[in-house]
């Protein structure tokens, strides 16, 4: 399927999700920020899933949806300039500090292993989102990361509005 939105100053990109009512979440999400959404299979499920749809809800017309074999194909199709930004629970830039783009695409991994390393290495910068309550550097003693809607409205939302997209 073909990128949509060729002017975007701002795209989402799910790396082979597996949990429908994530992608849901995040569709409806893309849907009220007016980002494009684009999913890199794999995926975990149908897009007809019911799941996938009750977690949208409505929302799906809205949705401007692409639906990639993998990286290489959306990378390909990317107008320039981009910057890939991938989003990891380690090893990243804070939030809280990073500086966007208009052009950028906020990469997001599978809820269950994140972004592999090959596809981190495709990226331009890697971002994390600070969490005080977090494990330490041993993988212990609090939350191991964000549920990936949550993650990813977290971002997306940042970065529209210092972009000031709206």
């Amino acid at each position: 399927m073909s990128l949509p939105a060729p002017d975007a100053l701002l795209r989402v990109v799910l790396f082979e999700p597996r949990i429908p009512p994530n992608t849901g979440n995040i569709a409806r999400t893309c849907a009220a920020f007016q980002l494009p959404l684009a999913l890199i299979e794999p995926l975990g499920f149908t897009i007809n899933d019911r799941t996938l749809r009750r977690a949208g809800l409505d929302y799906w017309p809205h949705v401007q949806l692409s639906i990639h074999p993998d990286l290489t194909d959306l990378l390909r199709q990317m107008p320039r300039p981009y910057r890939l930004i991938g989003c990891s629970r380690h090893g990243g830039d804070s939030l809280s500090t990073f500086q966007f783009l208009p052009g950028d695409v906020l990469l997001f991994g599978r809820e269950d292993t994140g972004l592999p390393d090959p596809v981190r290495q495709n990226c331009d910068r890697i971002l994390t989102i600070p969490m005080p309550g977090g494990v330490d550097a041993d993988g212990q003693g609090g939350v191991r990361s964000l549920n990936l809607s949550v993650a990813c409205a977290l971002v997306s939302y940042t970065a529209g509005h210092q972009l000031e997209l709206w």
